[in-house]
């Protein structure tokens, strides 16, 4: 499967303090609205997400669609057919959003309890 950008998403409790630590690490602020609680934090092809109450937990995300830098990908594996194929695999989606065709994700748990985040902007 082709499950395009990785990166880790963290839920934070103060978003500017989250800012200010990625930053003292080397990461440099990439996308993100401050003021909807979010920031996508960079640092070489390295994507740290943080989210300040969004969600509870950290998970494991998938972009299908983009590269590291949020670049198209051309072409690309739609986010619902690796839904189907987590499925057909025996594997449990929750959350599911989107249409037919467009923007559209889903959850799935690892074993572990990990959530992992499908996430296709496109």
């Amino acid at each position: 499967m082709q499950l395009g950008a990785f990166s880790i998403s963290l839920s934070v409790k103060d978003l500017a303090t989250s800012i200010a630590f990625y930053s003292d690490l080397g990461f440099e602020r990439f996308a993100g609205q401050g003021e909807h609680g979010s920031a996508i934090m960079k640092s070489g092809d390295t994507l740290v997400g943080l989210f300040q109450g969004m969600f509870e937990g950290n998970m494991l995300t998938f972009n299908p669609g983009w590269d590291q830098s949020a670049g198209e990908v051309n072409p690309f594996e739609d986010v619902r057919v690796i839904k189907d194929k987590v499925k057909a695999a025996g594997h449990a989606v929750s959350q599911e959003q989107g249409d037919a065709t467009g923007p559209a994700s889903f959850v799935v748990i690892d074993p572990d309890g990990n959530p992992i985040l499908f996430d296709q902007h496109r």
